[in-house]
């Protein structure tokens, strides 16, 4: 359950890094509370995961998750842009997520 809680912590720390744009300096109400709910949610699953995994594994794949989401989000909803270097290290970082898991005893 842990790498479970690990992929959900992932997952809103996308949704609150990208909901960083969207509040426009915590200006905007509605925005800024899906951010702060996403950043509530992330660290939730985040401290049931590190219950278990290592704390530098699961911050690892925590934020390796965020970066990859975010990212992609970033080049899907805001246009920013995208080449090859970006691509191939973002590739580097997924693959150390699934070395992390590959290689972790839990």
């Amino acid at each position: 359950m842990s790498w479970f809680y690990l992929f959900i912590a992932g997952l809103f720390e996308i949704v609150w890094a990208i909901g960083l744009k969207y509040t426009q300096g915590f200006t905007r109400p509605l925005p800024t509370a899906v951010t702060v709910a996403g950043m509530i949610v992330s660290f939730y699953f985040l401290s049931l995961a590190t219950k278990i995994l290592p704390i530098g594994t699961a911050y690892a794949v925590w934020t390796g998750i965020g970066a990859v989401g975010a990212i992609i989000l970033g080049v899907i909803l805001f246009k920013e842009p995208i080449d090859l270097g970006r691509v191939i290290f973002m590739l580097f970082i997924v693959v150390g997520i699934i070395g992390l898991r590959a290689v972790s005893p839990h």
